[in-house]
């Protein structure tokens, strides 16, 4: 939404910066989508200090926002048409540090049924490094047929 509450339109074009217009949070963060489809997105973010913890080390909250975006396009991606997703649940873990460089986030469907879509992400630093991994679940909401939430 801006500031006066009127949601972001979702864009009908399939263009990774049109995507991330719909998506201030990210876009402000620095994320950039280098591939989309409704199977695979994949997504970087650049290590900044203003996205860092103590000593340097890129906050947790950064690497979730990276990790939610990229599996919320993807799952969006494939939605019949009118219709748009939530997150549900989102469960992260995470296995290293990332102090510099440029994260990549993979985002690819476990599960695609009309109510809901399981989308796992895997981030690794430059050296192809695990980072972290998220599952989540998304809510489909506003196809007809799907229960929404």
């Amino acid at each position: 939404m801006d500031p006066a509450g009127t949601p972001h339109p979702i864009p009908d074009t399939d263009g990774p910066a049109a995507l991330l217009a719909a998506m201030p949070f990210a876009a402000r963060l620095g994320m950039t989508v280098a591939r989309a489809s409704a199977e695979t997105v994949v997504a970087h973010l650049q290590w900044q200090p203003d996205l860092c913890t103590a000593g340097g080390t890129m906050h947790g909250g950064a690497l979730m926002t990276l990790a939610d975006s990229t599996g919320a396009l993807c799952a969006f991606l494939g939605l019949p048409a009118g219709a748009t997703t939530a997150t549900t649940t989102s469960h992260t873990t995470l296995f290293r540090a990332a102090r510099s460089g440029t994260l990549t986030a993979t985002a690819t469907v476990l599960h695609r049924g009309q109510s809901s879509v399981v989308v796992q992400t895997d981030v690794t630093d430059d050296r192809g490094r695990a980072v972290c991994r998220t599952t989540q679940t998304q809510a489909v909401l506003g196809a007809s047929g799907s229960q929404g939430a």
